[in-house]
C-alpha cells in the first residue's frame, strides 16, 4: 500500500490521475485530474469528497496499484481506472461528491436519465458521468456563458446503500458503449499490473517494498501516444513533473531494456522522433508541446551501448533507425555549441547540462565542462561501432578518429594536473567549483590515463562527496553546498548511476556496491523522490519520480547479481 500524499493514483496508458495538490497550503483534498497540460498547471477537474446525508465526511485513503479506497465511519468508496479513459467508482453507505474546478465556459447538461455531460473547457476535455447503481444528482445552474457551479453527487440507492458509476473522458462525440462491472474491471487491471511487476528487474529481497513502489510508479506514469507524443511515454511523475525530459528518458529506458525492450526502445527513440533538422533535441515534451529553449546532455550514446548489452533486441534494423539521428545530435553539439571554435563544446545554460544550477555555472555562461566532452567522446565511439556494424567502414574510422581527438583536446583543456575543471568559453577562465559533475569523466574508464583515473577515484573518496546515503552533487565541505539546493548538494539518481558506471570501469567494485547499497536503502526508506538530502537521506521535491525508480531498480539488480555469486 502506498501513501497518496506522495504517490498519485493512476495507471499505465492513462492521463487520468487522482492526487492531492501539493502546492496547496495545509491538508489538500483529493482531485480528479487531467494531466495533459504538462507541468504548466495541476490539471484539476473535480474535487473529490465523501458525503452522507448531504454532509462531507472525513476519510482515510488506502492506495494499491489497481484501486483507490476512501474509508469513512459511514462507509467507503472505491475508484479504479479500468481503461485509459474510464474511471469506475462504487460505494457503500456514502456517496461521492465531485465539485467541478470550473473555468469561464464550463457547463454541465443532462444527456438522458442517469447520465450527464460535463464540458471542462479549461482542461479541453469532456466527461460523461453515468450512474449504474444508485442516483445521480447534479447542481449546475447556468448563468450567461457558464455554469455558476458544477456539483455532482453519485449517491447510493435507498435500499442497499450501494452506488456504482462511471466517469469517461471524450473530446468530441461520445460513443455510447457498454462496460463490465467494477469488480470485473478491477480484476483486469490487477492482472495487468501483476504482469508488469513480473517483468520488473530482480533486486534483493530486503528491498521488496522499494521494488513494489518503483514498479508501481514506473507502470502508472506511462501515458499513451497522443498529440506530440509519438510513442508510449513514461512521464517523470504524475504529481507535477508531468513531462519527459531529453536525458531523463534514457534512465527509464535502461531499467526497461532487459525485460521490456520494446517499451525501452520507445522511451529511447521518442525524442529522436521530434529532432530538429539542425540535430537539436527539445528540452522536454508532453502531449501538447515541446520546449526548444534548452536541451539536455548527450548521454544517448552511453545509454544505447548499455541497452544493447542487455539482450539482442537492438538489431541491425534498429541501428539503421538510430544512426543518422545520433549522428546529427552529435554534430549539433560540435557545430552549434562551440562559440569560440576551440573544438571544446559548451553549455549555454545550466539547464542544457541537466545540472540546472550546478556551481560550475555560478560565474555565468557559456561554460565548457568536461562531462559534456566525455559524453561526446563515448557517443562518437558508439557511432563508430554502429557504422562498423552497418558496413560503413570509412565513417567508422572517421568517428573513432574524432572520438580520440576530442578525448585528447579534453584532457589538455580541462585537466590541471590535479583535477578536472570547468571553464568559461572564450576566456577559458577557470571556474571555482566542488561539483560532482567534474567527476563524470570517470565514465571514460581506461580511455583516461591511469594517473588521472586514479586521482579522480581518490578525490571522490576523500573530498566529502560520499555521505552516509550516497554521492552528493556538491561536496558538503563546499561553501556552495545547500541541503535542498537542487544540484548544489542533494543526491540524485542519474548522477549516481553515471558515477557507479564510471567507478566500475575504474575497477572500484567495492565502492560501487557501497554506493548502490546506500542509494537503494535510502530510496526504499524515503521513497522514490526527485532528489535527497545528502546528509539525512530525506526525500526532496517531487516524491514519486520515475528516473529515481528506474535507477533504484538498476542498482538493485546490480546488488542482486552480486548476491548470487
Amino acid at each position: 500500500m502506498f501513501d497518496i500524499k506522495k504517490i498519485p493514483f493512476s495507471r499505465y496508458g492513462s492521463f487520468i490521475t487522482i492526487s492531492p495538490n501539493h502546492h496547496e497550503d495545509g491538508e489538500s483534498p483529493l482531485y480528479l485530474r487531467n494531466i495533459r497540460n504538462g507541468d504548466n498547471e495541476f490539471g484539476e477537474v473535480f474535487r473529490i469528497d465523501l458525503i452522507h446525508e448531504g454532509i462531507i465526511q472525513p476519510y482515510k485513503t488506502v492506495l494499491s496499484p489497481s484501486m483507490l479506497r476512501l474509508d469513512s465511519e459511514e462507509g467507503f468508496a472505491e475508484f479504479c481506472i479500468t481503461e485509459a479513459r474510464v474511471l469506475q467508482l462504487r460505494s457503500h453507505g456514502v456517496g461521492v461528491r465531485l465539485t467541478g474546478i470550473t473555468g469561464a465556459y464550463d457547463y454541465a447538461v443532462p444527456v438522458e436519465n442517469g447520465r450527464w455531460e460535463v464540458n471542462h473547457s479549461r482542461q479541453e476535455m469532456r466527461y460523461m458521468l453515468t450512474s449504474i447503481k444508485g442516483r445521480l444528482v447534479v447542481d449546475a445552474p447556468f448563468i450567461e456563458q457558464r455554469c455558476e457551479k458544477i456539483i455532482v453527487d453519485f449517491l447510493p440507492d435507498l435500499y442497499l446503500g450501494e452506488m456504482e458509476g462511471v466517469i469517461e473522458e471524450f473530446t468530441t462525440v461520445y460513443q455510447h458503449r457498454s462496460y463490465g462491472s467494477f469488480t470485473e474491471g478491477h480484476e483486469h487491471v490487477t492482472k495487468e499490473y501483476e504482469s508488469w511487476l513480473e517483468t520488473t528487474l530482480e533486486i534483493p529481497e530486503k528491498f521488496a517494498g522499494g521494488k513494489e513502489m518503483a514498479s508501481y510508479i514506473t507502470w502508472s506514469c506511462v501515458v499513451p501516444p497522443e498529440g506530440m507524443l509519438t510513442r508510449p511515454a513514461m512521464y517523470m511523475s504524475k504529481n507535477w513533473m508531468t513531462n519527459i525530459w531529453s536525458w531523463d528518458h534514457c534512465f527509464n529506458a535502461l531499467a526497461l531494456a532487459k525485460n521490456n525492450p520494446s517499451l525501452a526502445w520507445d522511451q529511447f527513440m521518442i525524442f529522436f522522433d521530434l529532432q530538429d533538422e539542425s540535430g537539436m533535441l527539445p528540452d522536454f515534451v508532453n502531449n501538447r508541446s515541446a520546449l526548444w529553449n534548452f536541451t539536455k546532455p548527450p548521454i544517448h550514446g552511453w545509454t544505447l551501448r548499455r541497452m544493447w548489452e542487455q539482450n539482442n533486441f537492438v538489431t541491425e534494423e534498429k541501428l539503421h533507425e538510430i544512426y543518422q539521428p545520433l549522428e546529427k545530435w552529435t554534430k549539433w553539439w560540435m557545430t552549434f555549441q562551440d562559440s569560440d571554435q576551440d573544438g571544446i563544446p559548451q553549455y549555454n545554460h545550466g539547464n542544457d547540462s541537466g545540472w540546472d544550477n550546478s556551481t560550475i555555472f555560478h560565474k555565468g555562461t557559456p561554460v565548457e565542462s568536461p562531462d559534456l566532452s566525455s559524453f561526446l567522446v563515448l557517443q562518437m565511439e558508439v557511432l563508430s561501432e554502429i557504422a562498423c556494424k552497418l558496413g560503413k567502414n570509412d565513417e567508422a574510422r572517421n568517428w573513432m578518429d574524432e572520438s580520440q581527438a576530442l578525448l585528447n583536446r579534453m584532457i589538455a583543456h580541462f585537466w590541471n594536473g590535479q583535477s578536472f575543471t570547468a571553464k568559461r568559453s572564450g576566456t577559458h577562465e577557470t571556474i571555482e567549483s566542488n561539483s560532482l559533475v567534474l567527476y563524470v569523466p570517470l565514465i571514460l574508464g581506461d580511455r583516461l590515463p591511469s594517473e588521472i583515473l586514479n586521482k579522480l577515484v581518490e578525490d571522490l573518496k576523500t573530498k566529502g562527496f560520499l555521505t552516509e546515503h550516497g554521492l552528493a552533487t556538491e561536496s558538503p565541505d563546499s561553501p556552495f553546498y545547500r541541503e535542498d539546493g537542487y544540484w548544489r548538494g542533494p543526491i540524485w539518481a542519474p548522477t549516481t548511476l553515471l558515477l557507479t558506471d564510471g567507478l566500475l570501469l575504474a575497477g572500484e567494485k567495492e565502492m560501487v556496491l557501497e554506493v548502490a547499497e546506500k542509494f537503494c536503502t535510502m530510496a526504499s526508506t524515503s521513497g522514490m523522490a526527485e532528489n535527497y538530502n545528502a546528509l539525512t537521506g530525506v526525500g526532496l521535491r517531487d516524491p514519486a519520480f520515475t528516473w529515481t525508480s528506474s535507477v533504484f531498480l538498476n542498482l538493485g539488480q546490480l546488488l542482486a547479481t552480486e548476491d548470487t555469486r
